[in-house]
């Protein structure tokens, strides 16, 4: 059998609210970042609705688990949600500069992800069926998505 082939499907450009600290949970620090809006291009186009979030638990070594569910709208009319986990982690020095807000080179960290999309319309009921992988890089108030669809 062979390795599965990666295709670019889309770009997120995925807009955050304050971050909510919840403080010490059972496996590390808890924080719920609002999704607030953006814009989805590539093989699919929209924008990112103003609903979801993410649920992330910070381990000890300042790495994060990443858990988010939101929604976007096609540019015709479509609902698809993503749900979207992955992992993003470095050097301590890097990740204290993420959490200021700071702009960090992504070749200096890992975060990958992978995505699951689900939506009712006939349209797009093909992306019921596929899997995705994700590259990501954080910014102050914005995280950038690429999604790969897995052949």
């Amino acid at each position: 059998m062979s390795a599965p082939a990666l295709s670019h499907f889309c770009d997120l450009e995925v807009q955050l609210g304050p971050v909510r600290e919840m403080g010490q949970g059972r496996c590390g620090g808890r924080r719920i970042i609002p999704i607030i809006g953006g814009t989805v291009t590539g093989k699919i186009s929209g924008r990112v609705l103003e609903l979801g979030a993410d649920w992330q638990t910070i381990l000890a070594d300042g790495s994060a688990d990443i858990d988010t569910r939101y929604a976007f709208e096609t540019d015709d009319g479509a609902l698809i949600e993503i749900v979207n986990k992955g992992v993003r982690h470095g050097p301590p020095e890097l990740l204290q500069a993420l959490a200021r807000g700071e702009d960090v080179d992504p070749a200096h960290y890992y975060f990958r992800t992978t995505a699951r999309l689900e939506t009712g319309d006939p349209r797009y009921e093909w992306v019921n069926r596929m899997i995705f992988v994700g590259t990501g890089r954080r910014l102050a108030a914005t995280v950038l998505v690429s999604l790969f669809s897995v052949d």
